[in-house]
């Protein structure tokens, strides 16, 4: 049967977490504890990359590199990222259960497309123990997908690599990537999708890549958050996005599309 067969979803900034501001306020606070003052969208560009590689790609940007060798007079190197992960995951673990809530509309979503017969499934740049804490406050909370995977399962290889979805594929049964649909919230999930041969989905209110909470989105202007929506869907789009989705209540008619497309013989992009 030619239809989408399973959706892969992330999970901070796609699922829970509006916002995804766990991670980001302790990349924040690592870096300035060691000296060096990054900002929000420094700590945000490598978000859904498995955590201690996006502590590599933040000190690996020009600016933040420049200021670690005026701190330590010397370039940055792996002790340096070991410690500062050192640092992280402890923080982060302190306060990810107060960032487990659902983003509106996906309880809904996710039985929508339960109803139809689709499996779920779910990537993430946490690990194991992270998403100790991630899955069990999230499913008291009313979501939960029937299959989740961290980077710790494909040796510590996260996005923007495929195998994570690759296990989820195997996993769920599914008989073809392109009867897959990812959904994420950040370039790493794009690609992540694109790598994998899958229809890769950009959804954006509540997106790391758009980067504002809640209140801070429902405060903005029309104007205002018609200027958010199109920047955050065009990003989404140069990094390989086959679609973007204002909200996540969108996706059920998204895959009636992705089933026509695929239908007349159609499959996702590989840009």
């Amino acid at each position: 049967m030619n239809k989408v067969e399973g959706i892969i979803l992330d999970w901070a900034g796609t699922a829970v977490d509006f916002g995804c501001f766990a991670p980001v306020n302790v990349f924040v606070d690592i870096f300035n504890n060691a000296g060096i003052d990054v900002t929000m969208a420094e700590a945000r560009a490598p978000m859904g990359m498995l955590k201690i590689d996006h502590i590599r790609a933040m000190l690996a940007m020009p600016r933040i590199s420049a200021l670690w060798e005026d701190v330590y007079g010397r370039t940055f190197n792996e002790e340096d990222v070991e410690k500062l992960y050192a640092e992280f995951e402890p923080a982060l673990m302190v306060s990810l259960a107060d960032y487990t809530d659902p983003i509106p509309g996906v309880i809904e979503t996710v039985e929508a497309l339960r109803n139809r017969g689709l499996k779920i499934g779910s990537t993430t740049g946490y690990t194991d123990a992270m998403m100790e804490v991630v899955v069990s406050n999230a499913l008291k909370k009313g979501y939960g997908p029937d299959f989740h995977v961290t980077p710790d399962a494909t040796d510590s290889i996260g996005r923007p690599y495929p195998y994570m979805i690759y296990r989820n594929i195997e996993e769920l049964k599914v008989s073809a990537s392109w009867k897959v649909v990812k959904v994420g919230d950040t370039a790493s999930d794009m690609k992540e999708g694109v790598n994998a041969g899958v229809w890769s989905v950009g959804v954006i209110v509540g997106s790391s890549e758009m980067g504002l909470s809640l209140e801070e989105y429902t405060s903005l202007s029309e104007l205002d958050r018609e200027r958010v929506i199109s920047e955050t869907a065009h990003s989404f789009m140069q990094n390989g996005a086959d679609f973007t989705i204002e909200t996540m209540k969108e996706l059920p008619e998204l895959i009636d599309r992705i089933n026509e497309l695929i239908s007349d013989g159609k499959r996702p992009s590989t840009n």
